[in-house]
């Protein structure tokens, strides 16, 4: 293990502003829909298609794993801004449902040769504080699916749908700067020799990995009703779609501060005991959130009490990502990019699941009583704390 000194503070930052400008084009998508779908004359059918078009590259993390693991995706890695950032800002200009699907798959394929290796040599970077790494490096995730929407809406506002796609550039400019400090630094982290095949890494990694996933499916009933639901929930309650809007942006935001500081805090009081603090917090901030927004709905202290369980689910709910990439890359001696694609892969399938298993649900008992539902399987989370392995942090080291 690295020492306090092998933090390389430059470099994590540089990288997780790299995260930032790579994910804001990959979230044009959402907010440009309603345009593509008047131009291209699509069905609501292909239209929600397309979302899971761009996912589906997800199911190849595993292998991309595993093949970082036996040689270097650096250059992968260098050039995934770019990569994602010509694809998404050509969407406008797709002529065709084919076309646009072929950029929005060819964009999910960069989004995992980024997202795959790029925690791991975050890790390398961060010596014995992965957390406090982890934490700079989904920042810049987590605030660019809050400003990715806007500066879509914003480019498409000033240079028409057809023509934003000048705003490449961006992304062409973090590749370059990538190149220049990753370019021949010493960063490699593939393992000829010691890398294992997926079917051994999944089972070394089973003690983790098995628990994770728990959490992460009953997790994804919590998230999923906060964020993919929530705006339809406040407008059903009697709020304005910009009411809705803003709840969703509040949510968002005390997720960034959340997520900046779980992994830092987890490196002086361990993983699992920051996995229990935010996993214990989240359902009760979901069940405070629906009976503030049903209750007395329109008022100045139903809105005061929703925002602030918003607020506070937001903050604790979305700060679980890093403390478990943390976890998987501290348990991941022998191929660490394998790990983390099989962890991303389960998360892609247990978010995607939960979403359409939740919409079903809301279709018929309502999205009221998904709230309710949701609390409730989230605290099934609490429990399986207790199966994850103890790991490393700063101060105790366990």
């Amino acid at each position: 293990m690295k020492s306090d000194s092998h933090f390389k503070t430059a470099e994590i930052i540089i990288l997780s502003f790299a995260h930032f400008v790579h994910d804001i084009y990959s979230s044009f998508l959402s907010p440009l829909l309603p345009l593509l779908i008047k131009k291209l004359s699509l069905s609501l059918a292909e239209a929600g298609s397309l979302a899971a078009i761009i996912q589906i590259p997800a199911l190849l993390n595993p292998l991309i794993g595993m093949i970082a693991d036996r040689m270097s995706l650096r250059l992968f890695v260098i050039m995934a801004p770019t990569l994602t950032a010509v694809p998404m800002s050509l969407i406008g200009l797709a002529p065709s449902y084919g076309v646009l699907a072929l950029l929005l798959f060819t964009t999910g394929i960069s989004v995992a040769l980024f997202h795959v290796p790029a925690p791991v040599i975050i890790a390398r970077l961060s010596g014995n504080r992965t957390g406090t790494g982890m934490s700079l490096f989904m920042t810049g995730g987590e605030l660019a699916r809050t400003l990715g929407p806007v500066i879509a809406v914003g480019a498409v506002s000033l240079m028409g749908l057809e023509g934003f796609w000048p705003v490449m550039v961006a992304g062409i400019a973090a590749s370059l700067m990538l190149y220049f400090l990753f370019g021949k630094a010493d960063i490699d982290f593939h393992q000829d020799e010691s890398a294992t095949s997926l079917a051994a890494t999944a089972r070394d990694m089973r003690h983790v990995l098995v628990p994770l996933a728990l959490i992460l499916i009953a997790r994804s009933f919590m998230q999923a009703s906060m964020t993919a639901f929530l705006p339809t929930f406040i407008n059903e309650q009697g709020g304005s779609l910009w009411l809705g809007g803003i709840g969703l942006a509040m949510f968002e935001a005390a997720g960034v501060a959340g997520v900046l500081t779980a992994g830092w805090l987890s490196d002086w009081i361990g993983r699992r005991r920051m996995l229990l603090i935010s996993l214990a917090t989240s359902p009760p901030g979901v069940l405070a959130f629906v009976m503030s927004a049903s209750s007395d709905p329109g008022t100045t202290a139903s809105h005061i009490q929703a925002s602030v369980a918003l607020l506070v689910t937001g903050f604790m709910l979305l700060s679980t990502t890093p403390v478990m990439l943390a976890m998987v890359q501290e348990h991941a001696k022998k191929s660490p990019a394998a790990a983390n694609g099989i962890y991303m892969m389960t998360a892609f399938l247990a978010r995607s699941s939960v979403v359409v298993l939740i919409g079903f649900i809301g279709d018929h008992l309502g999205l009221e009583s998904v709230y309710f539902l949701s609390s409730a399987l989230g605290v099934l989370a609490v429990p399986l704390v207790a199966r994850l392995p103890g790991s490393m942090s700063r101060k105790s080291g366990h």
